[in-house]
């Protein structure tokens, strides 16, 4: 593809991007859409500002995007789906399915190939099609996948007809900073026009993870959140320098929220679990800041009663606010047998007190509340518009962006819902 982004296309000056972008070749795999007459006048732009919760879309927090939201249709009862975590809701959004159809339930679970917990971050572990390879093989048009997380990248693949490797990835948070990430959204917009990207603003997440002000202040986080603001603002302006915003649609939302803990609210299911004559030896259990996946690796012909005591010491453990079976919410064989999640103001850390250290984490239910609206300058756009009787979800995307191009659900229906109830779609 002409125009290719190199790592060594880096600009100075403090809006630096490097990447490289390579040509998809995976075909989509729902159901085809015959006959599709594509509106030419529209490009969907998909920005997810990672793990910001409801309360930061505040003027004087962040002016861009409260605007943005006020100019178009807002959900103010929003969600992500559990677990709330990034993968399991980058992955929703794309597919409009649920974890135990598109295969990816958390950021974590525990591998028995390896026996070890593994980071659901490869190409092969999402299983359902996602917009962006159907609208690229089923209607012909160019997408584009713009994802700061190293993670999310390799989740993704090469689904998108171009794609962003992100560059340069910080130590320690795997991911490219938004400034570049940026950059490399309008570069690509600029050089290839697609007509359906999915972009990730990494930083409030990765800094919200690290701010030790968290249960109070929040110092570090509120500049993230600024910046961020700041960068949203720069592809808007992009957008109408460019003649573009007219014909976009935006799509805002988050993966999830943020909670904070201190030192103190620290929840260890292991030792407890392992306490008890049936299932000591027995447990493996993949943490995830807010959740615990639970898995019984025993007999199987024990398993029924080795649940109801995994449920019944876990709800007895100060901290954790609710047990629960993984179809309770669509999730899945691979998470295990129970899950359980926190209280906000906790956190697990298993498999010991030092497995966890960080104070900002989210997965359990205080984090699932996000901020979603669409917005944009095309004329299908509802103006001023507040939905307060619906709660959209992140797993709605999908059919959102279906709905806007007229493709089809795919096979097996979607999950999510259509959010165009303020939209002219048509």
């Amino acid at each position: 593809m002409s125009g290719a982004l190199t790592r060594r296309d880096v600009l100075v000056g403090g809006t630096a991007l490097a990447g490289g972008l390579a040509v998809a070749g995976l075909a989509g795999t729902g159901t085809a859409t015959a006959d599709v007459a594509v509106r030419p006048d529209l490009d969907v732009h998909v920005l997810v500002v990672d793990g910001m919760r409801p309360d930061e879309l505040d003027p004087s927090l962040t002016p861009t995007l409260t605007a943005l939201a006020a100019d178009g249709t807002l959900y103010p009862n929003a969600s992500s789906i559990m677990i709330a975590e990034t993968l399991p809701n980058h992955a929703a959004m794309m597919t409009g399915v649920l974890p135990y159809r598109n295969g990816v339930p958390a950021n974590g679970i525990y591998d028995p190939q390896t026996g070890d917990k593994r980071t659901l971050g490869l190409a092969s572990d999402l299983k359902a099609a996602t917009v962006l390879d159907r609208v690229r093989t089923e209607l012909g048009l160019t997408t584009a996948s713009v994802l700061s997380k190293d993670y999310l990248h390799g989740l993704f693949g090469d689904r998108a007809s171009v794609v962003w490797d992100p560059f340069p990835l910080l130590p320690y948070t795997g991911h490219a900073p938004d400034n570049f990430t940026t950059e490399a959204l309008i570069q690509i917009v600029r050089d290839h026009s697609p007509r359906l990207t999915f972009t990730n603003l990494g930083d409030i997440d990765r800094v919200g993870h690290l701010d030790l002000s968290g249960p109070s202040t929040r110092i570090a986080r509120t500049a993230a959140l600024r910046n961020t603001d700041g960068q949203v603002r720069r592809f808007v302006d992009f957008l109408h320098a460019s003649g573009r915003w007219e014909r976009s649609v935006l799509i805002v939302l988050a993966d999830h929220s943020m909670d904070w803990s201190v030192p103190t609210n620290l929840i260890g299911l292991d030792r407890p679990l392992n306490a008890d004559p049936l299932l000591a030896g027995q447990i493996r259990i993949a943490d995830n800041g807010g959740a615990d996946l639970i898995y019984f690796v025993g007999d199987d012909a024990l398993r029924s009663e080795a649940v109801e005591r995994i449920k019944h010491i876990a709800a007895g453990v100060p901290g954790v606010e609710s047990v629960h079976t993984p179809d309770e919410f669509g999730l899945g064989d691979s998470v295990g047998d129970v899950v359980a999640f926190c209280a906000p103001g906790w956190r697990f850390s298993d498999p010991t007190p030092l497995s966890n250290p960080i104070p900002g984490n989210h997965g359990h239910a205080v984090t699932t509340p996000i901020p979603f609206f669409v917005t944009g300058g095309h004329q299908m756009v509802g103006r001023g518009q507040r939905i307060d009787g619906v709660q959209a979800r992140t797993i709605d995307v999908a059919p959102t962006v279906a709905s806007m191009f007229g493709l089809g659900a795919p096979q097996g229906g979607w999950d999510g819902v259509a959010r165009i109830e303020s939209l002219v779609v048509g």
